[in-house]
C-alpha cells in the first residue's frame, strides 16, 4: 500500500455553530481536552441518558472540529465505516463512508455505543487508535494518515456488557477512559429546568422521582430511569400535561414492561407528587 497526502476540505454540515448546554461535573472536560491535545482516542463509559452525547457536542464546539456521529449497531460493516464503490451514471465512483470522512477532514468521529458493532466492524478502528494514526483503504491500496486534529471518541453502557457485547482488552487498552453516570442532585436539578423549559420546583420533584427510581436497579430494574426521560417528562409539564401522568408516560412506561415493578414506580410518583 502506499501513503497518500491530502487537504483538509471543510464539513460544513457537521460543524456545530451554536454552543450546546452542559454542566461539567468532575474533570471530563479537561480529560477530554488534554486527549485531544495529545492525539489519544477516547471511550466515554456511562449509562444510557446521562450526557455523554451532548458531552460530545460540547467538547465539539469548544475544539472548533466537525462532529461525526455513528449510532452503531450489529449491522455496521467495515464498509459503512470506510466506504464503498457505488455504480453512478453507468461509472463505478467511490463514496467515503463517516470514518474516513472525519480522518481526512481532521474531524472528531464518534462510534456511539460501539460495543453494539460487529467484531469484525470494531477492529478496523485499531490502526486508527495508536502511535500509527492511519486507515488503510485495501480497496483503493492506500493509506491515509490522520492530521493532529482528527479525534476518535467510542462510548457504551457497560451496564449492559455480556460475553458477546464487551469491548476486548485488546481494544479498551487503546482508550483513555471517562467515566459518566447520572449527575449530582444540584446539577440534576438546573438540567432538568433548562432543557424542559419547567420551574426549579417541578425541576427538584421530577430529580427526587428519578433518585427514587434509580434505586429499584437492586429489585429488577434493568436501568434506572435517565436524565433525558426526566427532561421528557418536564416538557410534558411545560405542554401541560397532569404531573402524574407525565412522570407516568417518560418515567414508567419507558424503563419498565412489568406490571409489579410499574405499580411500585406509580406509588412513590403518587406520594411525591401533591
Amino acid at each position: 500500500m502506499k501513503a497518500i497526502s491530502y487537504q483538509e476540505q471543510p464539513v460544513e454540515e457537521y460543524v456545530i455553530r451554536e454552543k450546546p448546554y452542559y454542566v461539567p461535573v468532575k474533570d471530563e472536560v479537561e480529560i477530554f481536552t488534554a486527549a485531544f491535545e495529545n492525539n489519544l482516542p477516547v471511550n466515554l463509559k456511562g449509562p444510557t441518558g446521562c450526557g455523554k452525547t451532548r458531552f460530545m457536542e460540547y467538547m465539539a464546539y469548544k475544539l472548533e472540529r466537525p462532529l461525526i456521529t455513528i449510532a452503531c449497531h450489529e449491522d455496521l460493516t467495515a464498509s459503512d465505516l470506510i466506504g464503498r464503490f457505488l455504480i453512478k451514471n453507468e461509472s463505478t465512483q467511490w463514496n467515503d463512508g463517516p470514518l474516513t470522512k472525519a480522518v481526512k477532514n481532521g474531524a472528531i468521529c464518534y462510534l456511539d455505543e460501539f460495543v453494539e458493532a460487529r467484531m469484525d466492524t470494531r477492529v478496523v478502528i485499531h490502526p486508527l487508535t495508536d502511535d500509527r494514526r492511519v486507515m488503510p483503504i485495501d480497496k483503493l491500496g492506500i493509506i491515509l494518515h490522520a492530521p493532529p486534529e482528527f479525534m476518535l471518541t467510542i462510548s457504551y453502557n457497560p451496564g449492559y456488557q455480556s460475553v458477546l457485547k464487551d469491548l476486548k482488552q485488546s481494544t479498551r487498552q487503546r482508550f483513555v477512559a471517562i467515566d459518566f453516570d447520572y449527575p449530582p442532585a444540584d446539577t440534576e436539578y438546573e438540567i432538568v429546568a433548562h432543557e424542559s423549559g419547567i420551574d426549579m420546583e417541578d425541576a427538584r420533584t421530577l430529580v427526587d422521582i428519578g433518585q427514587k427510581i434509580r434505586n429499584f436497579k437492586q429489585h429488577g430494574l434493568e436501568e434506572g430511569v435517565s436524565t433525558r426521560l426526566l427532561i421528557y417528562a418536564g416538557m410534558l409539564i411545560r405542554s401541560g400535561i397532569d404531573q402524574k401522568e407525565a412522570c407516568r408516560a417518560a418515567m414508567i412506561k419507558p424503563i419498565t414492561d412489568d406490571y409489579e415493578l410499574q405499580k411500585s414506580i406509580d406509588e412513590i410518583i403518587t406520594a411525591i407528587v401533591e
